[in-house]
């Protein structure tokens, strides 16, 4: 930890990839900046394990192509030529299967070929989501009105263009339109993408990249407060000493940030109560699977879209068992060249509340009822996939929870009317920033990092106002 009495320009507190892109943009600007981080290494909810010889991505199954544009303008051109396509990514549900490579081009053929529907009806759904006015109409409209507009009456044509969104987001009808827009947009743009090199590679790089650019950074931190003095953010107190600061940026949750890190319910009670009614996204679980050396599996998929459900329906992907999971594999030498491991992830939208209160014992005996129920449904695609492994284990919404300190699990930070709260937060607590997903900016990693280039901007034209 930096010492006691000590100043730097900016704090930012969680590593997560907002939090980094905001340190390292702030220290190119010439900033003297402090990175505080709770966890052992960078990276929050985007980071890796290794267990049994096996390596695991958590966060790390597909982002938008767009990503390489933002590795190349905040990072550095060597991450960024790094970003490979996945296009394979496979749909099966009891309405339809198929493979696709989730471009636009490509949905517009299965929308023709399979469903019916003309490009010119296709052309002006994807022109929609790519122009949609994400302050106004996009907040007013819901996802619900929105594919009413395009495919009235067309359940089955939803689900292709909106399930895959809601496994990973959580995002439902009753959402605003400009969420889902923004996220399908993006991947639809050029297909879905993943580092190659892998998680573990990526955030080697980015901590010795902020270290080249003068970020001095604290791990196995964790923050007390964030020190508020006559309505400016003064700094941060972390394991007992205080650090001041000209600005304070959170990329922790923005719930967090304000109600428990900012005391915001004594400071400035109207803001705390438009921050506290702000709901949270979904959490996830997840099921890890190592594969036995020398065991092999068929490439049946970069991404599988499995589902059980007869129909779209939000609520019932958050269902425990689970019945709708997306798989992430890692075939040998492929995500990472020189690695022959092999390994398959398990994503799955859950309720916090389905694991929240358990004994030890009923915790155990549910998870293992979750291991159960996506060996089951992978058997299916993999005959015998049981027998092929050598390592499983499952992470719930408490894990992600215990390791992020995001409240309940959030995996994607908060809903739409984050987004507007955290805009307000420097008009309320002058030096004080929040950077992270929320709202539109749900774009996983690329929505991420580009929160925190975006919120960076803000600080330094902030400090150089204190200048003049």
């Amino acid at each position: 930890m930096a010492e006691a009495g000590q100043e730097y320009d900016v704090v930012v507190l969680g590593g997560g990839l907002g939090g980094m892109t905001a340190a390292k943009r702030l220290a190119d600007a010439g900033r003297s900046v402090l990175l505080v981080e709770k966890y052992s290494r960078l990276g929050g909810y985007a980071t890796w394990f290794k267990q049994k010889g096996h390596i695991f991505d958590v966060a790390l199954h597909a982002f938008p192509v767009g990503m390489a544009k933002t590795l190349r303008k905040y990072w550095s051109k060597d991450l960024a030529a790094r970003v490979m396509p996945l296009p394979r990514i496979v749909y099966n549900n009891p309405e339809f299967a198929f493979t696709t490579t989730f471009e636009t081009g490509d949905f517009k053929r299965i929308l023709r070929e399979r469903f019916g529907i003309a490009d010119e009806q296709s052309e002006a759904f994807f022109a929609a989501c790519r122009n949609m006015e994400f302050y106004a109409a996009g907040a007013q409209v819901t996802t619900r009105e929105f594919f009413e507009k395009f495919f009235p009456g067309r359940l089955d044509v939803m689900r292709v263009l909106l399930e895959t969104v809601t496994y990973a987001t959580g995002t439902n009808l009753d959402d605003p339109a400009t969420v889902y827009a923004i996220i399908f947009s993006n991947f639809a743009q050029k297909g879905t993408h993943t580092f190659r090199g892998g998680t573990d590679y990526l955030l080697a790089e980015m901590q010795r990249l902020l270290l080249e650019s003068g970020v001095d950074i604290c791990l196995r931190t964790e923050v007390d407060a964030i020190e508020v003095e006559d309505g400016r953010a003064a700094g941060i107190s972390a394991s007992g000493l205080n650090v001041a600061a000209r600005a304070v940026v959170s990329n922790a949750n923005l719930k967090k940030t304000v109600l428990e890190l900012m005391n915001m319910p004594d400071v400035y009670p109207p803001f705390a109560a438009e921050v506290r009614d702000v709901p949270l996204s979904v959490s996830v679980t997840q099921v890890y699977m190592g594969v036995r050396p020398g065991e092999t599996i068929p490439q049946i998929a970069d991404i599988l879209f499995s589902s059980a459900e007869p129909k779209y329906d939000a609520a019932a992907f958050r269902a425990f068992p689970p019945r709708s999971i997306s798989y992430s594999f890692y075939y040998p030498n492929h995500v990472r060249p020189d690695y022959d491991g092999t390994e398959i992830v398990a994503s799955m939208c859950s309720e916090y509340d389905d694991w929240d209160g358990l004994s030890d014992e009923e915790y155990a005996r549910q998870k293992g009822v979750l291991v159960d129920a996506v060996l089951q449904d992978l058997n299916r695609y993999i005959p015998g996939i049981n027998t092929k492994l050598d390592h499983i284990e499952a992470a719930t919404p408490k894990t992600l929870e215990r390791f992020t300190g995001h409240p309940r699990g959030a995996s994607f930070g908060t809903k739409f009317p984050g987004f507007l709260a955290a805009e307000r937060l420097p008009e309320v607590v002058k030096g004080a920033f929040h950077c992270g997903s929320q709202g539109i900016l749900m774009s996983g990693w690329l929505g991420s990092a580009n929160s925190g280039a975006l919120v960076a901007a803000k600080v330094d034209a902030f400090l150089d106002s204190l200048a003049q």
